[in-house]
């Protein structure tokens, strides 16, 4: 079975850092897409960030030039570094994987997502 388990998530100051961490457990080969989304009150659940298994990342706008997304497919686990950031950043954190290959060879092409995890940003 496959679990996504995020952590890093806290209460920052505003123009603060925050790391966030998801790691990938089960009997996993390989996750094509590891990516993070959030989901602020009221609003909808939106992509901050993608990271594909060939290198190839994608950044919302909102994050772009203060985000960066990175992964370490040898501990199936992917990151989120964040800087400058802003009361509007509060949110819950969800990390994504996408299109997995399990043994002995099977691709799954659904998304399995974590519970996620509380970043709040104070002004």
């Amino acid at each position: 079975q496959v679990q996504l388990v995020e952590s890093g998530g806290g209460l920052v100051q505003a123009g603060g850092s925050l790391r966030l961490s998801c790691e990938a457990s089960g009997n996993i080969i390989q996750i094509n897409v590891m990516s993070w989304y959030r989901q602020a009150p009221g609003k909808e659940r939106e992509l901050v960030a993608a990271h594909t298994r060939v290198g190839t990342t994608n950044y919302s706008e909102s994050g772009k030039g203060r985000f960066t997304i990175s992964r370490d497919d040898s501990k199936k686990t992917v990151y989120l570094d964040m800087t400058s950031l802003k009361p509007d950043d509060t949110a819950v954190y969800y990390c994504v994987a996408t299109g997995l290959t399990v043994p002995p060879g099977e691709f799954m092409p659904g998304q399995y997502w974590g519970r996620g995890t509380q970043v709040t940003i104070s002004s």
